[in-house]
């Protein structure tokens, strides 16, 4: 682990997340900026700076993750499809998206660039309340 790195902090339990579900290697809780409801990170907790470094059953216990989440999404939001993707453009620790989508849009940069082509922005800031109430209804898919 990195001693500075954002997700390592989190990881080590040094920053608060709404943990979602967690076991020796990996870690799945809530975006602080969702771009919607039920928006998970899935990270590994040792420190790998891109997706493409980890190690493949490292990538796989990731994706088993993903897609237990994806069902338990499904069923709660009622969408047709969830996305999974890497981004990595803020934290240099591997991480993978895991997204409901409400909108053929919903992964697309749009969220990001409501000021336009040449700015960033943040979706809003999820609440502690929201993403306490989130983080119950999802954690049934780690559940028996």
């Amino acid at each position: 682990m990195s001693d500075d790195c954002l997700f390592c902090r989190i990881a080590r339990g040094e920053l608060p997340a709404h943990r979602i579900y967690e076991d020796e290697h990996i870690l799945a809780f809530l975006d602080l900026h969702p771009i919607r409801p039920g928006h998970c990170l899935v990270i590994p907790k040792r420190h790998y700076p891109w997706f493409e470094d980890l190690p493949e059953d490292l990538a796989t216990r990731i994706t088993g993750c993903a897609q237990r989440l994806a069902r338990q999404m499904k069923a709660l939001y009622a969408v047709e499809r969830v996305a999974l993707f890497y981004t990595g453009i803020h934290v240099a620790h591997a991480h993978a998206h895991v997204v409901p989508m409400h909108h053929v849009h919903d992964v697309s940069s749009q969220a990001y660039l409501k000021d336009g082509i040449d700015s960033f922005a943040a979706p809003p800031q999820l609440s502690p309340e929201e993403g306490a109430r989130i983080a119950q209804a999802l954690a049934p898919a780690f559940a028996g």
